[in-house]
């Protein structure tokens, strides 16, 4: 009686330790497959735009109650952008038309107000007049001098139908939208037999001290400079150009310890901008040495090389893209590419061993 048991507890023994380890080998293989990225860039560089596409392409999408949030920080967005406008037209000594100041007056006070159905309606209308008042035009046309979002133009002219009890917002509204990055954001999905982890942190530089622990076993990293911003200050420091500010966080970021070897893709983003605007603004607002005039081609060189030669790394791999982080199609094409060199990296390290 007694040994036979012993045979039963050693064949049940015998049992749960070829599960354990049929479930540890699984365990690493799961790990073998995770790749893990992660997206930095200063605020207002485009990343999280960058990471919503991520949800576009290879997730579904947004859900409803994504969508009622989305819905709901679109029209904060539009309410700052008149906020911001009217500032500056103060601040440009640009005068409102006549109606428009009771307008602008009641517009204040009304945001104040705890919002309700007719309370909405009364700030979607005024928000219209407002917009078609030329002061605030002008002020749009300067906003590189001041703290407003490019896509804040896009917004407005969509205002009538934003406010709309039924309004639900489309995937263009989605990557428009600006929510700043507090904290950590990510999303999973599996791609080419992989399960691909892509990780957003803020760029604000109140957020940064959280990166450091995002680190670990980052197989590369993605960082986004927002390439038309050469002549813009920081929303945290207007004393300080953003341009500067991105490459200076670059090189801190690439020759980070926990980084020093990792490949890296930068992403030039916001190009539709900067080949408008470099045309107009010469590039040594930025950077005094630059002599390339009034080029696309000679400015984004000067910029991309700027950037190389901050990494001290010999080993690692820097990958240069220009993009349009609104441009799902062209968003797409970058991430392809950069799946391709990841998967060929991760092919020839397997090969060695």
């Amino acid at each position: 009686m007694g040994p036979s048991q012993s045979r039963k507890e050693r064949r049940a023994k015998k049992k749960r330790n070829k599960k354990i380890e049929k479930e540890f080998a699984q365990d690493n293989e799961e790990l073998d497959k995770e790749i893990k990225i992660l997206v930095l860039g200063t605020g207002d560089s485009g990343k999280s735009t960058f990471v919503k596409q991520m949800q576009i392409l290879y997730k579904e999408g947004f859900n409803e109650s994504e969508k009622q949030l989305y819905r709901n920080a679109i029209r904060e967005n539009i309410k700052n952008h008149v906020k911001e406008l009217l500032r500056i037209a103060n601040r440009l000594g640009l005068t409102l038309q006549k109606s428009n100041i009771y307008i602008s007056e009641e517009f204040m006070r009304l945001l104040k107000e705890k919002t309700t159905k007719e309370i909405t309606e009364k700030i979607k209308n005024c928000v219209i007049k407002l917009w078609n008042d030329s002061a605030l035009k002008t002020s749009f046309k300067k906003r590189a001098q001041f703290q407003l979002p490019d896509t804040a133009n896009y917004f407005l002219n969509k205002t009538e139908s934003i406010f709309r009890s039924d309004y639900e917002p489309n995937e263009v509204d989605i990557l428009g939208c600006r929510i700043p990055t507090t904290g950590i954001k990510q999303i999973t999905f599996k791609l080419n037999d992989n399960i691909w982890k892509i990780v957003d942190v803020g760029g604000q530089r109140s957020e940064r001290r959280k990166w450091i622990h995002q680190f670990d076993d980052v197989h590369l990293f993605i960082y986004v400079c927002a390439i038309s911003e050469y002549d813009q200050q920081l929303f945290e420091d207007d004393s300080v150009n953003r341009m500067l500010e991105s490459l200076k966080l670059f090189k801190k970021t690439a020759n980070n310890e926990h980084f020093k070897d990792k490949d890296c893709a930068i992403l030039f983003n916001k190009m539709d901008l900067f080949s408008e605007k470099i045309l107009e603004v010469d590039l040594r607002v930025c950077f005094m040495e630059y002599d390339g005039g009034k080029d696309l081609e000679n400015a984004t060189q000067f910029i991309k090389n700027k950037f190389l030669k901050s990494s001290k790394s010999k080993k690692r791999e820097i990958y240069c893209h220009y993009t349009c982080a609104t441009d799902t199609e062209n968003v797409k094409f970058v991430f392809e590419s950069i799946q391709s060199s990841v998967s060929q990296k991760l092919m020839e390290k397997s090969a060695k061993f």
